[in-house]
């Protein structure tokens, strides 16, 4: 399968999807590399970038992103992880701010590889956020954003931030992190116990999260940084680019919470319009463990 230049082959794991690549993309020295994987094509028409939430691990969103990749013909799809939250790269700095810039270097290779395609960027949850900040940073290559989840104002006013604000403060990120070692031995048990509706291929990723330290600290460092950044909704940019935003909204959702109203108060789509999915009932946040048809026939729809 086809590769391009900008990204770095690595061994492909033995449950890997067979339609996708395992790589890593440098980017800027300061930045170090993030792990990445590929959905290849050829001569694609649509170039995807996807941005994931937190803890922000590509691998989670395999079945929905191959599933929207074998669904749409002539695209292809960058996942990328971020920083820091992988131990397949390296990554000098990963606060949210860098986390921005490495989404932006690695849109800037697509749009130099595939010029005069029609770029969409997805988010979801704080990925949202970042994929946002990859419109502001090039409003004339991004054609569409899609917004899953999207937590783009005031997490901490969330029901989830506000009860787990506490783990995600100093020097909470960097105790959890220590003792996590101490259960490594029991981790294959309790996360299938903890878990039982999860596939197998979906506990093997969050247990090689939680067997690394460093990642540990780096997804609730990261955590803690959204809900002192993430505070205001930018209304500007939704009212600027409310034609090519589109949002889907869970029915009920930890992470947003109230904070949907206000977005959709603010977003005030044309009478009609199809941007705005909410109320979709029992699709939970966390989209990706159970629900990724739903999301990728949905994403399909927009993309038609």
């Amino acid at each position: 399968m086809d590769i391009p230049s900008f990204l770095q082959r690595q061994q492909q794991p033995l449950s890997a999807d067979s339609v996708c690549i395992h790589s890593t993309f440098s980017h800027s020295k300061l930045l170090g590399s993030s792990k990445t994987i590929w959905w290849p094509n050829a001569d694609p028409n649509t170039v995807v970038l996807f941005i994931p939430g937190n803890p922000g691990l590509s691998e989670f969103y395999i079945p929905f992103l191959s599933t929207l990749y074998q669904q749409t013909s002539h695209l292809c799809i960058l996942a990328q992880s971020h920083l820091g939250h992988t131990e397949e790269a390296t990554a000098l700095i990963h606060d949210l701010a860098a986390q921005v810039s490495a989404a932006i270097e690695a849109f800037d290779a697509l749009i130099q590889t595939y010029p005069n395609r029609r770029f969409v960027v997805i988010g979801h949850s704080v990925g949202s956020w970042i994929a946002s900040q990859v419109l502001k940073a090039r409003p004339s290559e991004v054609h569409s954003l899609f917004l899953l989840f999207p937590t783009i104002t005031n997490i901490l006013d969330t029901p989830n931030g506000r009860n787990l604000f506490w783990a995600f403060r100093p020097p909470f990120p960097y105790i959890i992190s220590k003792i996590s070692v101490l259960f490594r031995p029991l981790y294959t048990n309790i996360l299938s116990i903890m878990f039982p509706e999860w596939p197998r291929a979906q506990l093997d990723v969050l247990s090689a999260l939680l067997r690394s330290p460093s990642c540990i600290k780096a997804c609730l460092s990261m955590a803690h940084e959204e809900m002192n950044t993430i505070r205001e909704l930018d209304v500007n940019l939704l009212e600027t680019y409310r034609h090519r935003i589109h949002m889907y909204f869970a029915e009920t959702d930890g992470w947003v919470g109230n904070n949907k109203d206000v977005i959709l108060r603010s977003f005030n789509p044309d009478p009609g319009s199809v941007n705005i999915v909410h109320g979709d009932h029992g699709i939970p946040h966390a989209f990706c463990i159970n629900h990724s048809q739903d999301l990728a026939d949905q994403c399909t729809r927009w993309l038609e």
